[in-house]
């Protein structure tokens, strides 16, 4: 089951020829799955950074860009889990706008323990875990 993330297109996102600087789709990638994780898995990332002080960093990113999106476009970024292991998580991110995929990115995700900043499994966080098999089973 996708998880779908909506953004308009604003002029912070632009570059000068009013379309989307690449850098600021790796922004709206990051907030769709901070979204994601307090929406569906039912932790924030505020949470997990200051309450259990763990952190979910980015360790692989991968990106396609295919058609240009432009100010004031209403795209929805669409999260769909591909896979989870005990150490990582990937999800595919693809950003529409009118039926039209804009952009796709793969994220490969860790879990880090920000104490020691050393990696842990997903395990060790059961009811993040589950909640993670949960959206796989969907």
């Amino acid at each position: 089951m996708a998880y779908d993330y909506p953004v308009t297109v604003r002029f912070q996102h632009c570059d000068p020829a009013r379309i989307v600087f690449y850098p600021r789709y790796f922004e709206m990638v990051n907030a769709c799955v901070e979204a994601w994780f307090e929406d569906e898995i039912g932790v924030s990332f505020g949470c997990m950074h200051t309450e259990r002080e763990i952190g979910v960093p980015t360790v692989q990113l991968d990106s396609r860009f295919v058609r240009p999106s432009r100010l004031e476009d209403r795209l929805i970024l669409r999260l769909q889990m591909i896979q989870l292991t005990s150490k990582s998580l990937t999800v595919l991110i693809k950003i529409l706008g009118d039926d039209e995929l804009r952009a796709e990115f793969t994220v490969t995700l860790a879990l880090v323990d920000l104490k020691a900043m050393s990696s842990i499994t997903w395990q060790q966080q059961p009811d993040i875990y589950a909640a993670l098999q949960q959206q796989q089973q969907k």
